[in-house]
């Protein structure tokens, strides 16, 4: 039987300055494109310890909201947030590219993302802008959500992305941050929740029901004040249950 491996990313470039200590515990990062954080000199900062660390690299296009992080809903013309992800994209592989690097994959960031985990033509829009740039690419989106569903159709590579510190709803949806419980503070049950994830593929809703949930990859968020500690004990914690840590092929 072939051991469980799972791939460990996580958001970088956004400002919180620990990239360099988070580098050693994960196999991808998702690189902020400058509209909800970041800007050029971080994205090719992070891009060199990617290369230095053997991490693979990642766009994380967002909409145009620095101001909340991008974290506010926007409605926004489909043909306009198309090309706005795309030009984030093609940004992130043309450094990637000039500083001797590779473009792996692309997550979208905070409200595009959990919008399009649930809205097919959004999620289609998302999947025409990677394309555009490049098909080879690996889509990062929510575990078995519209996101997901689009890009298979579509035809693009895609990563089912679970996550450690975050609550899961009985459909399989994370609970919104703006609810109680949303996210998990506990690191041990993050780490139980992360390694269930990957080695059996379900975790446990906030009603109580297991529910299957694909993990090809897990996120580990880079801006709390415990990233590095948790990335460190997960990371140590996922090779002693023999799960292996490797990015996507």
């Amino acid at each position: 039987m072939t051991a469980p491996s799972i791939d460990i990313n996580c958001d970088m470039a956004e400002g919180f300055g620990n990239e360099k200590k988070l580098m050693p515990f994960i196999s991808s990062a998702n690189i902020a494109c400058g509209l909800h954080a970041g800007n050029e000199e971080l994205m090719k900062d992070t891009i060199d310890l990617c290369m230095k660390h053997g991490v693979c690299i990642g766009a994380h296009p967002s909409f145009p909201d620095r101001e909340h992080f991008g974290r506010t809903n926007m409605d926004l013309p489909l043909a306009y947030v198309v090309e706005l992800v795309s030009d984030q994209i093609y940004r992130l592989k043309k450094m990637a590219n000039r500083q001797g690097g590779k473009l792996h994959h692309v997550k979208p960031h905070g409200a595009l993302y959990n919008m399009a985990a649930k809205d097919p033509v959004l999620a289609a829009g998302i999947v025409q802008a990677v394309k555009t740039v490049d098909r080879s690419l690996i889509l990062f989106g929510l575990s078995q959500s519209a996101m997901i569903d689009e890009a298979v159709r579509l035809d693009l590579k895609v990563a089912n992305e679970v996550f450690a510190d975050r609550t899961y709803q009985p459909d399989g949806s994370l609970t919104p941050r703006t609810g109680p419980n949303a996210l998990i503070i506990d690191e041990q049950e993050a780490l139980a929740q992360a390694i269930t994830l990957a080695k059996e593929n379900k975790v446990k809703s906030v009603s109580g029901e297991e529910i299957p949930l694909k993990a090809d990859t897990i996120c580990l968020h880079g801006d709390g004040p415990y990233a590095v500690e948790f990335a460190r004990l997960i990371y140590a914690q996922m090779k002693e249950a023999g799960v292996t840590v490797k990015s996507m092929s």
